[in-house]
């Protein structure tokens, strides 16, 4: 079951980078959501401003391909919000509203899940790691619909086992394992701050849906597999756009040369 994942005994190198991208969002998770708890909009906007800063200075160190990955995830993230939120209302924010520090948020958690599934730590124990997050994600949603909580959690039964089709099929394994900790550890925070709150029935199909639902990482899941998969198509179009401009061009000057003669 855990074969997708790399072997413990594979050497790999540990950089710090990828530790200081993931401690960074952590501790900015933390902080910006505990005061959106009881901020105003302008702090709110004041944190977007913030949060921008940072992701575009954390991209400076990547490569074209993963920044493309994150210029997607945020796109794709932020109609999602959009509609997941806004329209469907799947989840409230306290000013029923996507607050600005939310889209550049996810290209932050977009990157954290991409720098520990590339950290040593993270390919050294990838194994042991992806049995622990099945257990207690697994433990977790079996006690959502346990009838114990006075609000179950079907949703997240129902997303755990998605969750684990991503884990187990999808095409970037470790990255997924990697969203769990990050993701799971904003839905914590933002929830008990109240900084936003999960419907007690999901919309779309009535049922019970925790606060946070359990299996919650399968939706930023879905934001990593967009990422991924889109940016080839994105950068081979752009690749095929420049040698289309710059084959009419050449063409052009070749016309003008002609016409000089």
């Amino acid at each position: 079951m855990l074969r997708n994942f790399p072997h413990a005994d594979i050497p790999h190198p540990h950089r710090i980078r990828d530790y200081f991208i993931a401690t960074l969002t952590f501790l900015c998770v933390a902080i910006s959501l505990v005061i959106d708890a009881s901020g105003t909009l302008e702090q709110q906007n004041t944190m977007g401003i913030i949060a921008w800063t940072f992701l575009f200075a954390l991209l400076f160190g990547e490569n074209k391909e993963v920044r493309t990955q994150v210029i997607i995830a945020v796109a794709f993230a932020t109609a999602g919000e959009h509609f997941a939120s806004i329209y469907m209302g799947g989840y409230t924010y306290r000013f029923v509203n996507v607050p600005a520090y939310v889209p550049p948020g996810h290209g932050m958690v977009y990157l954290t899940a991409v720098a520990l599934a590339r950290s040593g730590f993270f390919l050294k124990y990838a194994r042991k790691i992806a049995a622990f997050v099945v257990v207690v994600c697994g433990v977790w949603s079996l006690w959502g619909i346990s009838g114990y909580p006075e609000q179950g959690d079907q949703v997240g039964a129902l997303l755990f086992c998605v969750f684990l089709i991503y884990l187990f099929k999808g095409r970037s394994p470790m990255v997924y394992l990697a969203a769990f900790f990050i993701t799971t550890w904003l839905e914590l925070i933002g929830t008990a701050a109240g900084t936003w709150q999960w419907a007690t029935i999901e919309p779309v199909l009535g049922l019970s849906q925790g606060n946070p639902p359990s299996g919650v990482a399968a939706w930023y899941c879905l934001v990593d597999a967009v990422a991924i998969g889109g940016a080839p198509l994105v950068l081979n179009t752009l690749r095929k756009s420049r040698g289309w401009f710059k084959s009419r061009k050449a063409r052009k000057d070749i016309r003008q040369g002609a016409g000089n003669e």
